[in-house]
């Protein structure tokens, strides 16, 4: 039999607090071997929506399927096969690292190895120091091995390197990612946008507990649009543009110009040759520059209508 297709469904997913509607009306699909981040501000409702995921919370209305099972039902097999990494990591600091992660290890039927977590979190000159020595960095990467050390089939990653500095960040990542190639879901909530368009293969909005879009960085981010602006000088200040520029859009801005366009490569070398064409002509501080997943992100927010999205 073909395992499902889908790590997650969700439909109509509701949850209220007294007055406070923190979902209203999820609906959401996590393909298999995908890793996917949901994103939003700060009480928008993504870690009530986690926690019903995790069968850690239970909804007040509405469908889901994880792993093939309800996560309000779910037994003690299915709960070996999903792996957590929480914002709050563990309060247990009598034990060394080395003791930790094989205590955590001993509950799983098929755990990764201590020697493979250390290394890929590098944590290995740390096996043998007690968790209450550890710096604030070195604890969070043992949170993350302590999640991931059930080798589970779907794993979520909670603001997993947040206070983490830039080359630890970029070594989790690479595992992350090396994960997700092995054939595990990873379900990713952070506030760095950079990691969301780095590890997402998809990614979904969440505001006032209604997913307002789905779909990959690039979709999010209009990324088949580049922006090629650049100051004409000399004779070019007073041209006009050639005809036939592969641009969808011109803009004119305090002395400078851009333009939109699906081929900067094109754009570019038609612009070269225009100033090329005109004598005493310069193109002045040329730039291209692409969309990032935060300026969609905070785009989204800003032009979001509240009432779109009111409970």
């Amino acid at each position: 039999m073909n395992r499902p297709q889908h790590a997650i469904q969700a439909r109509g997913v509701t949850r209220r607090y007294g007055e406070l509607q923190a979902l209203a009306g999820v609906d959401l699909d996590v393909r298999r071997g995908e890793i996917f981040a949901v994103l939003g501000p700060n009480g928008a409702g993504k870690t009530t929506f986690i926690e019903i995921l995790e069968g850690l919370r239970r909804r007040d209305a509405g469908t889901v399927n994880v792993l093939g099972e309800d996560p309000s039902d779910g037994h003690r097999s299915w709960r070996a096969k999903i792996g957590a990494v929480l914002q709050m990591g563990t309060e247990t600091d009598q034990l060394t690292v080395g003791e930790m992660i094989d205590a955590f290890a001993a509950y799983y039927p098929h755990p990764l190895t201590t020697a493979e977590l250390l290394e890929a979190l590098d944590l290995t000159a740390q096996q043998d120091r007690r968790v209450r020595q550890l710096s604030g960095g070195q604890r969070r990467r043992l949170d993350l091995a302590l999640g991931m050390v059930g080798n589970p089939e779907l794993l979520f990653l909670d603001e997993p390197t947040t206070g983490l500095d830039p080359e630890v960040r970029r070594r989790i990542w690479e595992f992350v990612a090396t994960l997700a190639e092995k054939g595990m879901t990873i379900v990713l909530t952070t506030h760095y946008l950079e990691e969301a368009e780095q590890l997402a293969d998809r990614v979904a909005v969440l505001v006032a507990g209604q997913i307002v879009t789905t779909g990959t960085p690039g979709q999010i981010t209009g990324t088949t649009q580049s922006m090629v602006s650049f100051r004409p000088t000399g004779a070019l200040a007073t041209s006009v543009l050639p005809d036939g520029l592969p641009s969808t859009s011109t803009t004119r801005s305090n002395g400078r110009t851009v333009l939109a366009t699906a081929d900067p490569t094109a754009l570019v070398t038609a612009l070269v040759a225009w100033a090329a064409a005109t004598p005493g002509g310069e193109l002045e501080d040329l730039q291209i520059e692409r969309r990032d997943l935060e300026q969609a992100y905070l785009e989204l927010l800003t032009n979001l209508d509240p009432q779109e999205v009111s409970a």
